[in-house]
């Protein structure tokens, strides 16, 4: 009967808890970015979401994204300067993580 009760109460923590619990970040993600960033929480810089926020409605926000990424920089932020490709990723996971960032706050 306790099994169950807690069953319940962690099953209705996760659905109260939004959808960010069950988005994972890509592995080059954590490689590359996950040092600083996070999905769902600031740190040292915003998180994805906040990112995806910022860019939400906008048709070209992985291409900005990308951009951002390449060229580093503060881009408005009251965070620190990130480096040109972060931790040194290539075009390819740039690409990749821009449309993974872009496509959150959907």
């Amino acid at each position: 009967m306790n099994s169950i009760i807690v069953s319940m109460a962690v099953t209705a923590g996760l659905m109260t808890s939004g959808h960010t619990l069950a988005i994972d970040m890509p592995v080059e993600g954590k490689a590359k970015c996950g040092t600083c960033h996070a999905i769902d929480k600031s740190s040292v810089a915003p998180s994805f979401m906040e990112i995806s926020e910022k860019y939400k409605g906008d048709k070209d926000a992985a291409n900005k994204i990308a951009t951002s990424i390449t060229m580093g920089g503060s881009f408005g932020w009251e965070f620190g300067e990130m480096p040109a490709k972060g931790l040194g990723a290539n075009d390819a996971e740039i690409q990749s993580l821009s449309k993974f960032i872009a496509g959150l706050a959907k």
